[in-house]
């Protein structure tokens, strides 16, 4: 048995990254179609195409990457994203976007669950949507979060803390419903510890469904103000447990290479212990990801 300083120092055998996005170059086999009405900049000028993404994550030494649907390019048509997953299913699972108002929503989510996707994204804010959206709360959705939470297709929010209680009567409503939060829901954290304005976040805890990504955004917000990473991400780690937490690049919407945003993301890391960082750059994916264990 190696002595206690040695497990610490023993290198994480796998990183998966839970949010990187691909976008094609072929615009006729899989033309923009962007939720908001307009491109985002960030797809248009600096594309990553499935075979870059493999590139960038050997160069990065990314084992696993869960593809997240390129929202601001391609709004719900799935097809790039079923593409590049099916052809690289050794490296890649995949989120796909989907209006759960539509009445054949649950066929919908049914159809890209079969093209070997695994989670599903709703898309409220973002670069081409500024503010907040309401959350799809009505009658009319609920077919669609019954059908998840039954199926353990896993929700994707990009969201802000601004509609958390609209999620909170969602998973009252579905308790078997399984969500993970893009950039945490994006909390204010200038105030710093005990970081009161981030009551929103501290809200989810007791939901014990609810899963966090780790994303630029947030490591840069948790150094800005009062706050600082080792105050912020402790009592995030003690508030939803390591299990609950996913590192995501955000490759390519957060400039920067694949392989800076994971430094970005070690260092900011660096002073919680080898075996929540374990969870967090990996474990937790599979968790969420089961196929991401095969």
């Amino acid at each position: 048995m190696p002595p206690p300083d040695e497990l610490l120092e023993k290198p994480m055998t796998m990183i998966i990254d839970t949010h990187p996005h691909v976008i094609s170059s072929d615009t006729l086999r899989y033309p923009r179609a962007p939720i908001g009405g307009h491109q985002s900049g960030w797809s248009r000028d600096r594309p990553v195409s499935a075979e870059a993404m493999i590139a960038a994550m050997a160069e990065a030494g990314v084992t696993k990457s869960v593809l997240v649907q390129a929202s601001t390019c391609y709004g719900h048509d799935n097809s790039c994203l079923a593409d590049s997953v099916a052809t690289h299913p050794e490296r890649f699972s995949g989120v796909f976007s989907a209006d759960i108002l539509a009445p054949d929503a649950c066929d919908t989510l049914a159809f890209w669950m079969k093209k070997g996707l695994t989670g599903v994204r709703l898309f409220t804010t973002g670069s081409t949507m500024p503010g907040q959206a309401e959350l799809p709360v009505d009658p009319r959705s609920f077919p669609a979060w019954k059908f998840a939470g039954e199926h353990r297709l896993p929700v994707c929010l990009q969201m802000t803390a601004k509609a958390i209680p609209q999620l909170a009567g969602i998973l009252d409503r579905f308790p078997e419903l399984v969500v993970i939060l893009d950039h945490c829901a994006r909390p204010q954290l200038d105030d710093g510890p005990p970081y009161n304005a981030a009551a929103p976040l501290w809200s989810l805890a007791p939901y014990r469904n609810v899963y966090l990504k780790l994303t630029q955004r947030v490591f840069h917000a948790s150094g800005s103000g009062k706050a600082t990473p080792e105050s912020f991400f402790g009592r995030l780690v003690g508030e939803f447990g390591p299990q609950r937490l996913a590192w995501g690049s955000n490759y390519p919407a957060s400039e920067g290479s694949l392989r800076d945003l994971l430094q970005l993301a070690e260092n900011t890391l660096v002073s919680l212990p080898s075996g929540d960082r374990e969870w967090i750059f990996s474990r937790t994916a599979q968790i969420v990801y089961p196929a991401l264990k095969d």
